[in-house]
């Protein structure tokens, strides 16, 4: 048995690439791609040595045993601590929907995960909806229906979807959208349980879904009232 983090990449578009093979190397699945930008202030970017960048964001999911590998290979091979390079940070998945799902993300058949959430003590979760792009108003509609108050969409191309065929029985399009919805902890599971079931894999969303543990909010004091 086993506990899987979301492993998140943040380093400038130029570098991405050289990270993007130190990951296939080490047959760490980048699971999605996306862009960004950095938003801090001159006098910082000065103090620390930085350029203004573009970024590309990398979503892996991978077991926690496999992080302290990752983490050494990006400080030995790539200087990942020296100013400017990047940042990788993990964060545990408390809850996948579905077998088939939790296949797909551990690149694992026989995978086991252990126990629901290593943060027994959240009143928070956040749900991640990864579904085809041009149907986030389907998954949306089915997250609502369960109580959900709404999401934020970012675009982003999938890597790993020669896997979908292998442990789905389906193939899934590169072009995803990725839902953020905060929600309670008491709600999670229904919410997770419409999505799979109104915009899962049986629907043209293709939607996977899994929650990671929020620790803390500020902004929500219509869901705590509520």
């Amino acid at each position: 048995m086993g506990k899987l983090c979301m492993m998140t990449t943040i380093v400038s578009r130029k570098q991405f690439k050289k990270y993007l093979r130190l990951y296939q190397e080490e047959q760490l699945q980048v699971m999605f791609v996306t862009l960004g930008a950095g938003t801090a202030s001159g006098d910082i970017l000065d103090y620390l040595g930085l350029e203004s960048t573009e970024k590309a964001v990398m979503f892996h999911v991978l077991e926690e045993s496999d992080w302290e590998n990752a983490k050494k290979n990006l400080r030995q091979k790539l200087q990942i601590d020296a100013p400017g390079e990047g940042i990788a940070f993990v964060v545990p998945l408390s809850s996948i929907g579905g077998k088939k799902a939790l296949q797909f993300l551990s690149g694992k058949e026989d995978f086991q995960k252990e126990e629901e959430s290593v943060l027994k003590d959240t009143v928070y979760e956040l749900i991640v909806v990864i579904a085809n792009q041009g149907y986030t108003e389907l998954a949306m509609d089915a997250a609502r229906s369960a109580g959900a108050y709404g999401g934020t969409v970012i675009h982003a191309k999938g890597t790993g979807m020669e896997q979908a065929e292998r442990f789905m029985g389906v193939s899934l399009a590169s072009e995803k959208e990725i839902i953020f919805i905060v929600a309670k902890k008491t709600q999670k599971n229904d919410i997770m349980k419409a999505v799979m079931e109104q915009a899962g894999m049986q629907s043209k969303a293709k939607s996977i879904v899994f929650s990671l543990p929020v620790t803390d909010t500020a902004g929500l004091r219509l869901m705590e009232d509520s």
